[in-house]
């Protein structure tokens, strides 16, 4: 069902009217199809735009015709493209499998326990790294497809579409209500095809023996496992499927300089980088984030801001703001670094390991795969606040309702300039999934309030049909503290758990509580439902926390969804 459906043409007479797009570390041109659609050409697959097209290849009487379908658990087909002067090309196209379980058996599974196919971007950014050959042995080389585009159709399947079940789509997001299934989005990756046949198809072309053939199934598919280990690299489904290699004119197989049987690698859905490859690569990426996240000076040079990226400033906060390409998603990256948006793209957080912070709220730390520790809320923007008391408070906090991602990140920086410790506000993020909230249930007055906001595409960036997510950094001391990897650790508790452990007396916590009101009042903000498990405290390797100059221990306020400013005094005469 994957397959059958129209596209429209490429709106363009010529490539130069693509938008020039770096996404994890690979360059794309990124052109838009008229239904909507868009294709990501890679510098491979920019030379031959024409034929990339998706009316030259996908259009529904040729692609059924012509195409031929792979060996493989996943939808994969070798296709030609229509002529284009007189000359075709051979495209070998597979729908990716991000978000799907991994159908892997139970000795790989061992190994790979938290197994998950790489998203588009993350399958092209490997492949493009793995042909560049900079890392393991200069003396080996893997041979590899050609990333050519990565192709979204505009269309959005039906569920009975995907091969999936309701009832399982339902129990994932029961279990996972803040995490985006990208259930209903199609993702095509488009690779060169490479000449030549598989490890079982060249044994049955040779009419090798049974143990012959198991011994040259074996020696080749182990042959290039070690090559891919030697450059850091490890597939977690290999088989000599997935292993091509080319006959010549006299029936022989083809070998390379060292006299070997050349060999060439396919299928990466899940490659993914060695643990020492991998433990390099996230060690250069937290450092090269943590340089980044801490150039905070104003004259400091920054890198240029590229095409598909805009700045812009709400409510006197800057933002990179750009598509989340893989989920379709808006992503706002507060601050003008440019080199800092690809670290908040939700492939790079959303599906890690995380650790549930809160009872009460959707509250998650996550270490990324940039090996970085960051906190994600779910924003409970157009939710009434509730209480069970008629209290004057009560009354109060309902009125004013939770605040918009995009307050919190501003009364953030407010308070963080008036002197307030807080957490550090990173990036907003707005899921593609629309929900569908009962309208009795939604509290519209941030909407309403914020219909002005649009995004570069002339939408709201508030929308009730929406889900957002606010980043945060993970505290646990000064982010200059960790750009040396001899840092020593710290680590966060809130005041509550700090009481519950007897680090702190009831007495320091009310200090602690009544101070960061005072600081609110000072700074002009009140806070309507200030409570323990608001405050950071930081712990030293050797149990002890890290006191202010007055004694008391360092509080950071890490909630603002009530926070509320130039409110007076009178109103919470209750504390």
């Amino acid at each position: 069902m994957k397959n059958s459906l129209l596209t429209g043409s490429l709106n363009f007479a010529s490539l130069s009217q693509g938008t020039p797009v770096v996404l994890l570390g690979v360059a794309y041109t990124h052109l838009k199809t008229t239904d909507g659609g868009d294709l990501f050409l890679t510098a491979y697959g920019a030379s031959f735009w024409e034929h990339l097209r998706p009316d030259n290849w996908f259009n529904r009487e040729w692609f059924e015709q012509k195409r031929e379908r792979l060996v493989g658990t996943a939808t994969v087909y070798k296709v030609p493209t229509q002529p284009v002067r007189d000359a075709s090309l051979d495209l070998v196209v597979k729908w990716s499998r991000i978000g799907e379980d991994v159908p892997v058996d139970t000795v790989t599974l061992d190994q790979f326990v938290n197994a998950e196919f790489n998203s588009p971007f993350e399958e092209f950014s490997l492949v493009m790294e793995m042909r560049s050959g900079a890392y393991g042995s200069r003396q080996i080389r893997i041979l590899a497809q050609k990333p050519l585009a990565i192709y979204v159709p505009a269309q959005r399947l039906q569920l009975w579409q995907t091969g999936r079940s309701q009832d399982k789509i339902a129990a994932k997001l029961r279990q996972h209500p803040s995490v985006e299934l990208d259930i209903l989005r199609q993702y095509i990756v488009i690779y060169g095809w490479i000449k030549g046949y598989d490890l079982v198809q060249a044994a049955a072309r040779l009419a090798l023996k049974s143990s012959e053939r198991e011994a040259f199934l074996r020696e080749h598919t182990d042959r290039v496992t070690g090559e891919l280990e030697a450059k850091g690299y490890q597939v977690m489904d290999m088989k000599p499927a997935h292993v091509i290699v080319r006959f010549k004119p006299d029936g022989s197989l083809m070998k390379g300089r060292d006299g070997r049987v050349a060999c060439a690698l396919v299928d990466y859905e899940l490659m993914t980088r060695t643990p020492d490859h991998e433990a390099d690569v996230r060690f250069r990426h937290r450092r090269h984030y943590l340089q980044h996240i801490t150039r905070r000076a104003p004259g400091a040079e920054l890198p240029p801001i590229p095409s598909h990226l805009a700045l812009v400033n709400l409510l006197g906060v800057d933002y990179l703001v750009g598509r989340a390409e893989s989920t379709g998603g808006w992503l706002w990256v507060a601050g003008r670094d440019a080199e800092l948006f690809d670290y908040f793209l939700p492939e790079r957080w959303r599906r890690t390991p995380h650790i549930r912070l809160s009872c009460g709220s959707l509250i998650y730390c996550t270490r990324t795969k940039d090996n970085i520790l960051l906190v994600w809320k779910v924003s409970r923007m157009g939710e009434f606040p509730q209480r069970t008391d008629r209290s004057s408070l009560a009354e109060t906090i309902r009125d004013h309702g939770y605040n918009s991602p995009f307050e919190e990140f501003a009364w953030t920086r407010e308070l963080a300039a008036a002197g307030l410790p807080v957490v550090n506000p990173r990036a907003i993020y707005m899921t593609s999934q629309q929900v569908s909230p009962r309208p009795e249930t939604v509290d519209r007055r941030r909407y309403e309030q914020f219909q002005s906001l649009r995004t570069s595409e002339n939408e709201p960036i508030l929308r009730p049909d929406h889900e957002y997510l606010t980043i945060w950094g993970y505290w646990n001391g000064p982010d200059e503290l960790f750009t040396s990897p001899s840092a020593p650790a710290h680590y966060p508790l809130n005041a509550e758990w700090a009481l519950h452990r007897k680090l702190i007396t009831e007495t320091t916590l009310v200090e602690l509580l009544d101070g960061t009101r005072r600081k609110l009042l000072a700074a002009g903000f009140l806070d309507g439902n200030l409570k323990p498990d608001h405050l950071l405290l930081s712990l030293t390797a050797d149990k002890h926390l890290v006191v202010d100059p007055s004694g008391l221990p360092e509080a950071r306020l890490c909630n603002f969804e009530l926070v509320r400013k130039n409110v007076p005094l009178g109103e919470f005469a209750i504390f």
